[in-house]
């Protein structure tokens, strides 16, 4: 596939996965494990970037704790390309910060930037990279922003929604459609409906637009973010690594999505068919690892009796054994081990912000 020489991939990177615990910790984040085969995940997400994007092209945004790790990690970028923040501040900074830096740096007044997070599992790398091949060159050609929209599986609250409306005429072997209305985390009654009529894709969290185009919807639908980004571009602009504690303490987290995507009215989506899957909690294991006989999804070493409906994940040194239990999550670590009900896998997140307010537990986070 032919590389671009006028876009940018911005790499999200900077969020914690603390539904991954007790895998997932400080100081090694989602994005960093090896959840699936011998590559992290942000490795994997890389892997598939090279293909389009030259590695001067690629720009990875994390928090500043794991810029070095990132960095040994993903030696072959430049290094002033990952870019630590200095407190997380959700999606839309994230994005803002990495638009900055990128006008510091490119040739081209006003590039594509690709934006996409560094922690999702694409089996189909060719549909993908076609998808995002065809989106770059829309969002080029026009002033709209393109979304990457996948077919729902299943009524899940925790993803976007997009409506799709007509088809636009393009090259393209990518079907592109306008997009009628975007919903952010719906509640169930609208998820299911979404599924049902057939209309919806989920919001992917794959972006595509002109930097023009970001600061336009920036001013008006959150004129904090464009004024930020605009400040840190001149800061950029100064200096390759510059302070931005005091621009980012002035903030409230945002995503992408709540900032300008529920709101623009330029939207289209880039129709894909590719498998997708987010990784969201452990959970999703059963997304990407077949079941045995008895519906247990197993990474490691695992002996049970009359035991069904499980997700148990550990090493090869450890066995871990089973007897009469359904319906498990069960994670071995060196330190720590986690057992729930699959049903409350998400609720993890919540055990997680108790132990760090606990003095005694705080090492485990």
């Amino acid at each position: 596939m032919q590389k671009t020489n006028n876009a940018y991939a911005i790499v999200m990177a900077g969020g914690r996965g603390e539904r991954f615990w007790p895998q997932s910790r400080l100081s090694n984040p989602k994005q960093l494990l090896r959840l699936l085969g011998n590559l992290t995940l942000i490795e994997q997400t890389l892997e598939r970037l090279t293909s389009i994007f030259d590695h001067e092209h690629i720009i990875v945004v994390t928090n500043n704790n794991y810029v070095a790790p990132i960095r040994s990690l993903l030696s072959y970028l430049p290094q002033c390309n990952i870019i630590g923040e200095p407190v997380g501040k959700d999606t839309a900074p994230c994005a803002a910060v990495a638009a900055a830096y990128v006008k510091s740096i490119s040739p081209d007044p006003d590039p594509v930037l690709c934006f996409l997070p560094a922690d999702h599992i694409i089996e189909d790398a060719g549909p993908f990279l076609e998808a995002v091949g065809d989106s770059l060159s829309v969002a080029a050609s026009s002033d709209r922003i393109v979304m990457i929209g996948v077919k729902p599986t299943a009524p899940l609250t925790g993803y976007g929604y997009i409506r799709l409306g007509d088809k636009i005429a393009t090259p393209t072997s990518t079907v592109f459609c306008n997009a009628l209305g975007f919903q952010e985390k719906p509640s169930l009654a609208v998820a299911e409906a979404s599924v049902a009529d057939g209309r919806h894709k989920w919001n992917s969290g794959i972006f595509f637009m002109k930097r023009s185009a970001l600061e336009k919807a920036f001013l008006e639908f959150a004129p904090d973010i464009a004024q930020f980004m605009n400040s840190a571009a001149a800061r950029f602009s100064a200096s390759a690594s510059p302070d931005l504690t005091d621009l980012y303490e002035s903030l409230q987290p945002i995503s992408l999505d709540y900032s300008i995507m529920e709101k623009v009215s330029n939207l289209i989506v880039a129709d894909a068919d590719f498998n997708w899957d987010d990784v969201g909690s452990w959970t999703s294991m059963r997304n990407q690892i077949l079941p045995d006989d008895n519906n247990n999804v197993v990474q490691g070493l695992h002996a049970g009796v009359d035991t069904s409906d499980c997700i148990i994940v550990g090493n090869s040194n450890h066995l871990i054994a089973t007897v009469d239990v359904k319906d498990l999550v069960i994670v071995e670590t060196e330190d720590a081990t986690l057992v729930c009900s699959a049903r409350s896998a998400q609720r993890v997140k919540m055990l997680v912000h108790r132990l760090a307010s606990e003095p005694e537990l705080a090492k485990f986070v």
